[in-house]
C-alpha cells in the first residue's frame, strides 16, 4: 500500500509539473495565431523565428548574459567556498559567510532596486556604467555567486584532503595539487554550479527589468512583454527550442557526473588497495 500509494504520489507530482511543458510543446505546432486554439500541425512558427529580431536579439542577449554570468559565478563561487570550508577561523568569516548567504534569502526586487540605486549614484558621479548589458551581468553574477558557493561547498565538506595531503608529499607545489588533484575531483560540482546559474540569469527577469537599458532586452523581458499584450505562437516556438536545448544539456551532465564519480571511486578503491 505504500509503494502504491509514493508511486501515485509521484507520478501526480511530475504530471502536475510537466503537463504545461507538454502544453507548450505541443501547440509551437499549432498553425492558428491563438495560442489554446488547435487548428493543423504546422512549423511556421519555427520558420518566422528568423524574421523575428526582436525575439532572436533578446535570445543572443540572453545567452551572453547567462554565459558569463555563469563564468564569473563559478569563479567567484569557488574561492568562496574554499575560504569559508577551508579556512575555518580568519577575521571577517562570519561576515563573508553571511554577505555569501544573503543573495540565496533575499527577494530579487529588494536586491535589483538596491542595485539599481547604487549604479545611478555611481553613475551620477563618474558617468559609468550606463544600464545594459553590464549592469545585468553585474546583478547575475551577484546572486549567482552564491549559489554556486553553496553548489561547491557541499563538494568541499566532503573532500578527502588526504589525496591533497598525498601529492604535497610527493612533491607538488600548492598550485600543482590544486591544478591536478583538487580540481579534477570538484569538477562535477562545478559544472552543476555553472549550470544552475546559467539558468537562473537565462531566465531571470526582475534583476534584468531593473537594471536593463535601450537596446539591452533579454529574452525573457521580450517575452513578458508580449505576454500583457497577447501571446504570439512564436513563443512557443522558441520556449521549445530552448526546452530541447536544456533537456539534452542537463542529460549530458548528468552522465558526466555520474561517470566522474563511479571512475574516482573505483581509483580511490585501487589506490586503497595498492596501498594495502
Amino acid at each position: 500500500m505504500k509503494n502504491l500509494f509514493g508511486r501515485s504520489w509521484l507520478i501526480a507530482v511530475y504530471t502536475f509539473l510537466y503537463i504545461p511543458i507538454v502544453t507548450l510543446v505541443v501547440y509551437s505546432f499549432n498553425a492558428s495565431p491563438l495560442v489554446t486554439v488547435w487548428s493543423e500541425f504546422t512549423f511556421k512558427w519555427y520558420a518566422a523565428l528568423a524574421h523575428d529580431t526582436e525575439l532572436t536579439g533578446g535570445l543572443v542577449l540572453s545567452l551572453k548574459v547567462a554565459l558569463m554570468s555563469g563564468l564569473m559565478s563559478v569563479f567567484f563561487g569557488t574561492f568562496t567556498a574554499f575560504a569559508l570550508v577551508r579556512y575555518r577561523k580568519f577575521r571577517g568569516r562570519t561576515f563573508l559567510a553571511s554577505m555569501a548567504n544573503a543573495p540565496l534569502v533575499m527577494p530579487d526586487v529588494i536586491v535589483g532596486l538596491s542595485l539599481l540605486l547604487m549604479l545611478v549614484t555611481v553613475q551620477r558621479w563618474f558617468g559609468f556604467p550606463e544600464r545594459g548589458i553590464f549592469t545585468i551581468l553585474l546583478g547575475h553574477a551577484l546572486t549567482g555567486t552564491a549559489y554556486a558557493a553553496v553548489v561547491v561547498m557541499s563538494r568541499l565538506r566532503e573532500f578527502d584532503t588526504r589525496m591533497e595531503e598525498a601529492a604535497m608529499d610527493l612533491g607538488c607545489k600548492p598550485w600543482q595539487v590544486f591544478t591536478l588533484v583538487t580540481l579534477p575531483l570538484i569538477a562535477p560540482a562545478l559544472i552543476s554550479a555553472f549550470l544552475l546559474t546559467f539558468t537562473l540569469s537565462f531566465d531571470d527577469v526582475v534583476l534584468a527589468a531593473f537594471l536593463s537599458g535601450p537596446g539591452s532586452t533579454t529574452l525573457p523581458l521580450v517575452i513578458f512583454s508580449r505576454a500583457r499584450l497577447g501571446l504570439n505562437p512564436s513563443i512557443n516556438a522558441i520556449a521549445t527550442a530552448i526546452i530541447t536545448v536544456v533537456s539534452i544539456a542537463v542529460i549530458a551532465s548528468s552522465i558526466y557526473q555520474a561517470r566522474a564519480e563511479r571512475r574516482r571511486q573505483r581509483e580511490m578503491a585501487e589506490a586503497y588497495a595498492q596501498a594495502n
